[in-house]
């Protein structure tokens, strides 16, 4: 299995709380993130969400999909949310939170390993393009997240690299 180790950070002039209420509240994610075409609730989780079990299909610019599910396993709220994938991909993601007021800092760590034999054999070639396909999506939620909030969004980064 190839293996990704994928990092981004949005810099957004809005509230903390809000940063992370929307994006904590994963299910309405396909009404603002391009990209993101569902989210089912399989599992509702403890009170604070650890348990919740999702799945989800995304569809990057290039002309696939990808569908897995993900387990929460850890809240600390308006710091981390984090979570165990497994399907099409299998791994961990992990969203952290900071605040430099009036700016919110989000980093999401993707250390993830893709299923699809056709990923897997195409990895040594097509991993660029496979990364870049995920800078795309992660950059189409950065502008959704800043334009469902009505908030300016100051940077969108990317880092880490192949495992």
């Amino acid at each position: 299995m190839a293996e990704y180790r994928l990092c981004t950070t949005w810099r957004i002039e809005a509230p903390i709380e809000d940063v992370y209420l929307t994006i904590r509240d994963a299910g309405q994610w396909p009404c603002w993130w391009h990209g993101v075409e569902r989210v089912l609730e399989l599992e509702p989780g403890d009170a604070s969400g650890v348990g919740r079990l999702q799945h989800y299909t995304w569809k990057g610019v290039l002309p696939y999909r990808l569908s897995f599910h993900l387990r929460v396993t850890r809240v600390e709220p308006q710091q981390i949310l984090e979570g165990t994938a497994s399907g099409e991909l299998e791994g961990r993601g992990c969203w952290r939170f900071a605040c430099e007021h009036p700016v919110t800092v989000v980093r999401h760590e993707w250390h993830v390993r893709t299923t699809r034999r056709w990923m897997n054999l195409l990895a040594p070639a097509a991993r660029p393009l496979f990364e870049w396909n995920h800078a795309a999506v992660m950059q189409r939620g950065a502008r959704g997240l800043a334009r469902v909030l009505g908030a300016r969004l100051l940077s969108e980064q990317r880092g880490c690299g192949e495992a």
